[in-house]
């Protein structure tokens, strides 16, 4: 069950990537055309919060079942001074559930605005947030902080 959780982590990431690209591209295009906040921008919206929400319960999943993570609490006092346990046990999780916070937030704000451009703001600020600390808090191939492939097998 752990290896298709992580496969499946693995994957959704690249679904939460394009997806808050799309709506900040969507976000900043509104902005500057002046056009009209659409069903379809609504849709984006919606969905990119949603697909970053399936992302989390993955991520909760591999959590509670990750080797990892589990030798972090239970060795936390040796754990926390290794780097890529401390990574996976603490502050990919804190950030990422940060991020996810941060996009719900922004989604419910864009939401709730009464004007057009305002919903364009909204969205293209917060979404653009909440991806600067997922892109911050990936294990990406080149990262300093310890490093993933880009895609899992099944």
């Amino acid at each position: 069950m752990y290896s298709t959780i992580l496969a499946l982590h693995s994957l959704v990431r690249w679904f939460v990537l394009v997806s808050l690209l799309f709506a900040i591209f969507r976000a900043f295009s509104g902005c500057f055309s002046s056009r009209k906040f659409s069903r379809l921008d609504n849709a984006i919206r919606h969905w990119t919060a949603t697909i970053a929400h399936v992302q989390l319960i993955f991520g909760l999943v591999l959590y509670f079942i990750s080797p990892i993570v589990n030798y972090f609490l239970h060795n936390f006092s040796d754990a926390v001074h290794r780097r890529e346990i401390r990574f996976f046990g603490m502050e990919h999780s804190l950030m990422m559930m940060t991020a996810v916070v941060v996009i719900t937030i922004g989604s419910a704000k864009a939401k709730r605005k009464q004007t057009d451009l305002e919903k364009f703001k909204t969205m293209a600020l917060w979404y653009g947030i909440g991806l600067l600390i997922i892109l911050s808090s990936i294990p990406w191939a080149f990262s300093p902080l310890t490093s993933r492939p880009s895609f899992r097998p099944f």
